[in-house]
């Protein structure tokens, strides 16, 4: 995976007003001041569903 997941915008108010934190994916908003991560959790088949 590359460096870091870039959100386009808040999963809570929709802003783009974002800004990396220390942390792997950690992210916050400045404008609902909120702070969030994102993680990667797995691939997916191209038909849908998790493999095992």
């Amino acid at each position: 995976m590359s460096e870091r997941a870039v959100p386009f915008h808040c999963p809570y108010c929709g802003d783009e007003n974002l800004f990396p934190q220390e942390g792997a994916g950690a992210w916050e908003c400045r404008s609902c001041l909120r702070a969030f991560t994102v993680r990667m959790t797995g691939m997916i088949r191209p038909g849908g569903g998790v493999p095992s």
